[in-house]
């Protein structure tokens, strides 16, 4: 009887070579879009045979199921993560303060640090912020020159991580997995009260650099607009009380959610996606509507041009009006809106898919542990 065919994308161990283990580390805060894509790492490394632990806090497993994805769990307790990098022949952190934990957790032992730079906050600016800026600086020094190798998600994140003094910066885009369809668009505008109107969605924790007081200046703007679109925030933060008040005071059109599973639903849901943060990298927001073919009003930072290319329109930071005046102007234009979704998906096909990502991720780690052998 004649075995079955093994699948090429799944490699077999080298002969008499255990298999490789790795510890994937997320740290407290990590983002939607981190969290996700160790999630994907974790299922593609296993499927190819690699043992892989994930250490992150406790609520991070429960929504992201890393077991389910195929790897063991351990939480990101300091004992525990040194105990899990103890086995390992390759520690991956994702995220600055991440890096720095894996750090110090290795601290004196000969294992490669990967550390990937997705979404980490850049030093703070202004006065009031010189002090968290030399931090952060400090911060992304440290674990810059701590790495083996340090992974950007865009091409900003390489240069920076090369000028906090990184032995070998690359660059490797994060995908992400493409969400699973949901419930019908119109239950869902009617479950959020825009039927007969325009649906505009912003997704994000709520915190100072998304830019949500800004968003909520331009619909200050455009609620006059005949009928004035909804927009929709779904997320959770400290700003809650305050964006809440501004809303009632102003009498704003604008809804929040709070945080929801369903993030990627209300999106293929909504006329217009949003996403006016003072900072960004590979936004989870933008890629998703670049996908689900939904038209996206984007700031120009970070890595977000070099992402979606001419499928968005871009507007500067903290600019209002501009905001308020890209959005009115693609709600009143629906061949504009069409000629974006287009570019959008044209953009989006661009990408690397998952498999490519943990190729390349796998790829890295192999270079590693040969140039351990050596």
């Amino acid at each position: 009887m004649s075995s079955s065919p093994v699948s090429p994308s799944v490699p077999a161990q080298p002969y008499g070579r255990p298999p490789l283990r790795t510890v994937q580390v997320l740290g407290g805060g990590a983002g939607a879009g981190s969290s996700a894509h160790v999630r994907s790492l974790a299922t593609g490394l296993a499927a190819r045979g690699v043992r892989v632990t994930v250490c992150a806090p406790v609520e991070a497993e429960g929504e992201y199921d890393f077991t389910g994805a195929g790897a063991r769990f351990a939480p990101d307790a300091v004992n525990a993560l040194r105990a899990a990098c103890a086995g390992a022949d390759v520690v991956h952190a994702h995220g600055v303060r991440a890096g720095m934990r894996a750090a110090l957790a290795l601290r004196g032992r000969r294992v490669p640090l990967v550390v990937s730079w997705h979404a980490d906050a850049p030093a703070a600016a202004g006065a009031s912020g010189a002090a968290l800026g030399r931090l952060s600086r400090i911060l992304e020094r440290h674990v810059a020159r701590a790495a083996a190798v340090v992974l950007g998600a865009s091409s900003d994140l390489v240069d920076r991580a090369r000028l906090r003094g990184a032995r070998d910066a690359r660059l490797a885009p994060v995908a992400v997995p493409a969400a699973a369809p949901g419930a019908e668009p119109g239950k869902v505008r009617a479950e959020l009260g825009a039927v007969g109107r325009p649906l505009v969605i912003a997704v994000g924790s709520l915190v100072e650099h998304r830019g949500y007081s800004v968003l909520l200046d331009a619909a200050r703007e455009w609620r006059t607009l005949e009928p004035p679109p909804l927009l929709v925030i779904a997320g959770e933060g400290p700003l809650r009380a305050e964006l809440s008040r501004r809303i009632v005071e102003e009498g704003l059109p604008v809804r929040l959610l709070g945080r929801r599973r369903d993030a990627a639903q209300l999106l293929a849901a909504a006329d217009l996606a949003v996403l006016p943060s003072r900072w960004e990298e590979r936004a989870l927001l933008a890629q998703e509507a670049l996908r689900v073919g939904v038209p996206l009003v984007a700031t120009a930072v970070g890595g977000v041009p070099e992402m979606v290319g001419r499928g968005a329109v871009l507007v500067p930071p903290g600019d209002a009006p501009a905001f308020a005046a890209a959005v009115s102007g693609l709600l009143a234009d629906p061949g504009h809106r069409a000629e974006l979704v287009a570019a959008g998906r044209a953009q989006a096909a661009t990408w690397p898919s998952e498999d490519d990502t943990v190729a390349q991720v796998l790829s890295v780690y192999d270079e590693l542990t040969e140039r351990g052998r050596r």
